[in-house]
């Protein structure tokens, strides 16, 4: 039975948007396939790993023909991808399988129950509810998503905490040795609300999300988060536990100011890093009057060392991070200049851009 003709871009598009939650391993093989529904106009095409879920809807011709099937995920992919370009591809219902034809090519896989596919449903009444341009979140989520911790044993920073106060909107990750926080101004107001987003949603975020000004609608439920961009809905389960106090560790009392040229900067910590030592990541920052000095050695005994120019006038610091910490602010953020607030050699860094207090980024030291 003919389920369905389509054009390669109308199926390959959804597929590679759903693609990237789908596991290679699982212990249940139903989670390596898509769900694929169509009813009237509307094709679904639906992926999960009972924890983050991904559905994207596109309006193809519309017939009677109502139908829902699961099928491997990355074959169904590969075998349209592998298509020319703007080739017609027609699906037939075979029994426990779906026959997939283009021209003279022709390939049969196996499908699963589509009832026993594990669709994660939302609540009904959401807590929170607002809508926020979807180049304003994307930005605010990757300047701060370095900064999560991966696999941490604190399971609660294996993500980023989601703050909403009235007009406010804040983000911050941290995995103990650095946290970034970033921050900026709802259109309306919100319930006071923190939830925990797990990485791996904020990772297929930076990939869903446009850099224009069209919509993205968020609600959040209890223990869910769902987020509308067009015609993608992701809903996702959040992280249950409690985020670090992140005010009490932002520094407010350091008085020694660094201003440097963000790139001029960045620059001469990708230069010395070349003679890091590949484990510890380990760079020395030397404060003198105007003066900066990069410093890394490694076990060869090698040492790289480069002098920037600044504008300081504070104490003279030798004080070391981790210099992978430092590029990945510098790397994520885009003003010319960058101000560093130290306090002493055994205090952490607190990194600000001029003439904006919703970004902070503070760093822990590293003995060196």
């Amino acid at each position: 039975m003919l389920l369905l003709e389509i054009n390669k871009d109308t199926m390959v598009i959804p597929l590679q948007t759903v693609i990237g939650i789908v596991e290679k391993r699982h212990t249940l093989p139903i989670l390596s396939n898509v769900l694929i529904e169509k009813t009237d106009s509307l094709l679904s095409i639906l992926a999960t790993d009972l924890e983050i879920q991904i559905k994207v809807i596109t309006e193809v011709a519309k017939t009677s023909d109502t139908f829902h099937i699961t099928v491997a995920a990355r074959k169904i992919l590969d075998i349209c991808r592998s298509f020319d370009d703007k080739a017609l591809i027609s699906f037939e219902g075979l029994e426990n399988q779906l026959q997939i034809k283009s021209k003279k090519s022709r390939f049969n896989l196996q499908t699963l129950p589509s009832q026993d596919f594990p669709v994660i449903e939302t609540g009904i009444n959401p807590e929170n509810q607002f809508q926020i341009p979807q180049k304003m979140f994307k930005r605010l989520i990757v300047m701060v998503q370095y900064a999560m911790a991966q696999q941490d044993i604190r399971y609660y920073l294996n993500g980023m905490l989601l703050v909403l106060d009235a007009h406010q909107i804040t983000v911050v990750a941290t995995d103990g040795h650095r946290l970034c926080l970033a921050a900026d101004t709802l259109s309306t107001s919100v319930n006071r609300q923190e939830i925990i987003i797990p990485r791996k949603t904020i990772a297929e975020l930076i990939k869903l999300l446009n850099d224009n000004d069209d919509t993205l609608s968020i609600n959040i439920f209890k223990n869910q988060i769902k987020f509308d961009i067009g015609n993608i809905q992701l809903i996702s389960k959040v992280i249950e536990g409690k985020f670090p106090d992140y005010q009490r560790v932002i520094p407010t009392t350091h008085k020694n100011l660094l201003i440097a040229n963000r790139v001029g900067l960045q620059h001469a910590l990708n230069r010395a890093a070349i003679l890091s030592n590949e484990k510890f990541r380990g760079v020395r920052l030397v404060l003198g009057q105007n003066e900066l000095k990069i410093i890394c050695n490694n076990n060869e005994q090698e040492e790289a060392q480069e002098e920037l120019e600044v504008n300081y006038t504070g104490d003279a610091i030798d004080i070391g991070f981790n210099v992978s910490y430092l590029l990945d602010a510098l790397n994520h953020l885009n003003t010319d200049e960058i101000y560093c607030h130290f306090g002493d050699a055994n205090s952490s860094m607190l990194m600000t851009v001029p003439q904006n207090d919703n970004y902070k980024y503070v760093i822990m030291p590293m003995r060196i």
